[in-house]
């Protein structure tokens, strides 16, 4: 998993840390600045709403009531939810293969059970 220490630090360098936010599935040390958001990796790989992000869409990240929200209707979500193919694993066998095998059956499980409860994560 990569630090995300420089990506962070050119955001601050180009002066947009009060007004960009960084979420990926990298990592942060203590050394990161601004409001990031990591370890996001597996709801983008099994379909979750941050995978139906399109590049210059605007998604607010609120700290205090702990949500990350795409601004996009929940119409068109739907249409992006249904066109959505997930990629092909990066692997098929080994240890990391099985574990793949039983990771992505747990957060597509998860996923099913937030929906059903309408916790909405993205």
């Amino acid at each position: 998993m990569r630090e995300m220490l420089s990506p962070t630090a050119a955001l601050i360098g180009k002066g947009l840390g009060e007004t960009v936010g960084l979420i990926t599935d990298g990592r942060f040390s203590g050394g990161t600045w601004g409001m990031v958001v990591g370890h996001v990796a597996p709801k983008p790989y099994v379909g979750g709403t941050i995978a139906l992000v399109r590049e210059g869409e605007s998604v607010t990240i609120d700290a205090t009531q702990l949500l990350i929200q795409l601004n996009v209707n929940d119409a068109e979500l739907a249409v992006r939810r249904m066109e959505w193919k997930a990629p092909a694993p990066r692997y098929t066998r080994g240890v990391l293969g099985k574990y793949f095998k039983w990771w992505g059956r747990l957060v597509r499980v998860r996923l099913r059970i937030d929906k059903r409860f309408a916790v909405r994560h993205s």
